[in-house]
């Protein structure tokens, strides 16, 4: 008896994969990771290539949104790709925040192509130590 193996697949990637081999742009989105401290919660998106002018951050109703443009160069009109994998055009990734952001004091450095969001818990949501006194 043979056993066959399922192998689940992500069928949004398999069909821009489709798309982008007959020369239709399906778009693209950054890889990002998203996680949480002590102190707060940190996204990470890998943008590489990208100037820093060209990426646009805004927080509007518990709602972050990045948005850019990875330009294309000029010279890539000319090339014969086997595999392409590195997005370029526009671009947009939203992430809903916890009710307990400081959005206010929301931060982000760009270096080495990965664009890190720094986003603090409000003081009253972050731990506090108490402490025991003697009666």
């Amino acid at each position: 008896m043979t056993l066959a193996t399922y192998t689940p697949f992500d069928v949004d990637k398999f069909l821009s994969d489709a798309l982008r081999t007959v020369g239709v742009e399906a778009g693209w989105a950054p890889a990002c990771n998203a996680y949480e401290d002590e102190q707060g919660f940190w996204i990470q998106a890998a943008l590489p290539g990208m100037e820093r002018k060209d990426i646009d951050i805004s927080v509007e109703d518990g709602l972050l949104t990045l948005k850019g443009e990875h330009k294309e160069d000029t010279s890539e009109s000319q090339r014969t790709y086997f595999l392409r994998e590195i997005g370029s055009g526009p671009f947009s990734r939203s992430f809903r925040l916890p009710t307990n952001v400081d959005a206010s004091k929301a931060s982000a450095t760009y270096k080495d192509g990965v664009l890190t969001i720094g986003l603090p818990k409000r003081e009253e949501a972050k731990p506090r130590r108490i402490t025991i006194e003697t009666a």
